[in-house]
């Protein structure tokens, strides 16, 4: 696998960057044959917060972690145990998807297989659906709007485009609007 590691407000010195792939390495042994594409390491720091985000393309999924800790070192060793977990998952679900269909092979490895996934929590049960009107407005009124509600997301129909847009409240503590193609 090869890795574009960058900092930013940080210096990423040789032995982070060395410590980042060797920990990044592990993933490697769920895969059936090694990725093409580059994986993406952002290192940050801000406010004394040490921040780790890894995204990793495949060919039919995307593999994201974000941990953010008081050390950069326990940053990292937490998102790629958040990135196992995806793979485990992504994996237990693939495989249990095409069980029947034995001559179908996966883009992971089964050396993987013994581990065995205990979050519960992981299982997608949908428990409510909601209808609503989208009134016309602009990104501003939706933000207000938003805020008048408590949520941290909301769902409108931009005036100025026509279309359905959603604003959120980021990390930051700033906004940001999702538009489709």
């Amino acid at each position: 696998m090869k890795y574009n590691i960058r900092g930013q407000r940080i210096l990423v010195t040789d032995a982070l960057r060395d410590y980042v792939e060797k920990k990044l390495s592990r993933l490697e042994k769920y895969f059936e044959a090694p990725s093409t594409s580059e994986s993406i390491v952002t290192l940050s720091v801000t406010k004394g917060v040490h921040a780790v985000e890894v995204t990793i393309p495949l060919p039919n999924a995307m593999l994201r972690a974000e941990e953010k800790r008081e050390d950069m070192y326990a940053s990292i060793d937490l998102v790629v145990d958040k990135l196992e977990r995806q793979i485990r998952k992504h994996k237990t679900k693939i495989n249990s998807k095409f069980r029947k269909d034995s001559g179908i092979r996966t883009m992971f490895n089964d050396e993987g297989s013994a581990v065995r996934v205990l979050d519960e929590e992981d299982d997608y049960e949908l428990v409510r659906t909601k209808r609503f009107q989208l009134k016309p407005m602009d990104v501003e009124e939706a933000i207000l709007q938003m805020n008048m509600v408590g949520h941290s997301f909301y769902m409108f129909a931009n005036s100025d485009t026509n279309e359905v847009n959603v604003v959120y409240r980021r990390s930051d503590g700033r906004y940001g609007v999702l538009e489709a193609d």
